[in-house]
C-alpha cells in the first residue's frame, strides 16, 4: 500500500474551485440540481457510428458546446475528452477566481488530470482519413490529441501555468489518486493545482475495445441497466464528461480570499489485480483505513461514504465487506450513496464527479440519492428515492478499477486556522 502525507502541517491543501461537465449538467448548479433531485438521464447511445453496436446505454453529454468555452485554436487540435477537460477546468478557474497574471509566479501553478482512454474520437477520424484517402490527409494533432496527456498540456498552455504537471495514465481509480497527486504537489511547494479527469469513451472505436470488459453491462432499458447492490445487478453503464478543481495551499487561499470548499484531508491506494473482486475487499479496506490514518480520522468521524458501486456481485459484495472491515461496527449506521447510477460510470472522471458531489452535499447538508435503486443488499445503509438531510463533516470517496486499483479519498469541512 502507498502511503505518502499529503498535509503535512503547514501545508493544507484546499479546494477552492470547482468546475463540471456532466451528463446530468454543465456546471456546478445543474450538476447539483439534477443530483441532488435523484434525476436519470441514462439513455440510448445516439453518437454517430454506434448505432449497431451491443452497447445500448451509456450517459451522453448533450447540448455542449465547446466553442463557448474553448477558442478554436485549441479545439481543432484536441479531442472531446480534452474539450471536456478544459471547459471544466475554465468553470472551476472562474470559480477559484485564479489566473496565472493574478499569481505570484505562473511557476507556483501546475496541471494534473487523469486519463483511461485518450482521444479514441480524433484518433479513429485520422485513421479513416489516413485509410480511406491517404496519408496527406492526416492531420499533424495526430500525434498529440489522443495521447492521455493532452488535456494536461492544453491546459497548461491555455492557462499559462509552468509549474509541476503530469497524467495519471492508469485505471479507474486514477481520478482520486490525481487528487492525490496535486496535494503532494502542494505539499512540495506549489501554490495552486489544476486537477481533474474527464473522458469521452462513446466514440465507435472506444465501445469497440470496452466490448472486452465483462464488467460492461448489456441492459437494453436505461433504468434497469446499473443497478449496484442490487440483485438485478448486471454491470455499469459508461458515460463521458468529468470534473476539473483548483487546489490550492490553505494559507496562499486565505491571502488571496479565496473560499475554501473542502480539505482534502487523506487519500490511499492498494493495487489487488484484475478479474479478483473477491481479493478487492482486502485492498479497498486497506486503502481506506490508510486514508482515514493521513486524514487523522477514526471510522466512527466518516459521515458519508460516495461508493464505487461497480454492479457486478461479486464487486459489490466485496465493496461492502471492505466498508465494514475497515469502519466496524460503523459501516452499518454510515450512509452510503452512488448518484453515478442516474449518468453512468465515466472511467477516471467517474471518481472526480463523485468528489465534487461530495463537496456540495457537505455545503448543503445534503446527501444525493442513488437513481434507479430502490432497495439495497449487503447490508449498505444505501441512500435511495430523495436525497436525505444530513450534516456532513467527513466523507469518504472510493473508487476501483477494472484492472485491479483501488482508492480512498477524505474529504473534511475546513477549519479556518487549523493545522
Amino acid at each position: 500500500m502507498r502511503r505518502d502525507p499529503i498535509s503535512p502541517a503547514g501545508r493544507r491543501t484546499v479546494i477552492t474551485g470547482m468546475g463540471v461537465v456532466a451528463p446530468n449538467g454543465i456546471g456546478t448548479d445543474a450538476f447539483w440540481k439534477a443530483t441532488r433531485e435523484g434525476v436519470g438521464v441514462l439513455d440510448r447511445v445516439t453518437r454517430e457510428g454506434c448505432a449497431d453496436l451491443p452497447l445500448r446505454v451509456a450517459g451522453e453529454v448533450r447540448g455542449f458546446d465547446p466553442a463557448a468555452l474553448v477558442e478554436e485554436r485549441f479545439l481543432v487540435q484536441t479531442d472531446r475528452f480534452s474539450h471536456f477537460a478544459m471547459a471544466a477546468a475554465e468553470l472551476a478557474l472562474e470559480d477559484a477566481g485564479l489566473s496565472a497574471e493574478g499569481a505570484d509566479s505562473p511557476y507556483a501553478i501546475g496541471v494534473v488530470t487523469a486519463a483511461g482512454s485518450g482521444g479514441g474520437e480524433f484518433g479513429q477520424r485520422e485513421l479513416q482519413q489516413l485509410w480511406g484517402r491517404g496519408p496527406r490527409f492526416v492531420g499533424p494533432y495526430q500525434s498529440i490529441a489522443w495521447f492521455y496527456a493532452a488535456s494536461t498540456g492544453q491546459i497548461s498552455i491555455r492557462g499559462g501555468f509552468k509549474g509541476p504537471s503530469g497524467v495519471v495514465a492508469g485505471d479507474e481509480a486514477g481520478g482520486l489518486d490525481a487528487m492525490a497527486h496535486a496535494a503532494r504537489s502542494i505539499r512540495g511547494g506549489a501554490d495552486a493545482m489544476v486537477v481533474g479527469a474527464a473522458e469521452a469513451p462513446l466514440a465507435p472505436y472506444s465501445i469497440v475495445c470496452q466490448l472486452g470488459y465483462p464488467e460492461l453491462s448489456r441492459i437494453e432499458e436505461p433504468h434497469r441497466a446499473y443497478l449496484p447492490f442490487t440483485g438485478e445487478a448486471a454491470g455499469f453503464v459508461p458515460a463521458e464528461g468529468g470534473a476539473m478543481f483548483v487546489v490550492e495551499e490553505a494559507e496562499t487561499a486565505g491571502r488571496r480570499g479565496a473560499r475554501s470548499r473542502a480539505l482534502v484531508a487523506g487519500h490511499a491506494a492498494t493495487f489487488t489485480g484484475s478479474k479478483d473482486w473477491a481479493a478487492s475487499r482486502e485492498g479497498l479496506a486497506r486503502a481506506i483505513q490508510g486514508a482515514l490514518a493521513e486524514a487523522g480520522c477514526a471510522p466512527e468521524d466518516v459521515d458519508a461514504v460516495f461508493a464505487d458501486a461497480l454492479a457486478v456481485p461479486a464487486a459489490d459484495r466485496a465493496e461492502a465487506l471492505a466498508l465494514a472491515d475497515a469502519l466496524g461496527k460503523h459501516a452499518a449506521r454510515v450512509p452510503v450513496t452512488a448518484p453515478k447510477t442516474g449518468i453512468g460510470r465515466a472511467y477516471c472522471a467517474a471518481s472526480t464527479l463523485d468528489v465534487a458531489g461530495a463537496v456540495l452535499a457537505m455545503e448543503h447538508s445534503t446527501l444525493p440519492p442513488t437513481p434507479h435503486v430502490t432497495e439495497a443488499d449487503y447490508g449498505l445503509d444505501l441512500v435511495t428515492g430523495h436525497a436525505r438531510p444530513a450534516e456532513l463533516r467527513t466523507v469518504l470517496v472510493l473508487s476501483r478499477g477494472l484492472l485491479g486499483s483501488n482508492s480512498a479519498l477524505v474529504l473534511r469541512q475546513d477549519e479556518p486556522g487549523a493545522r
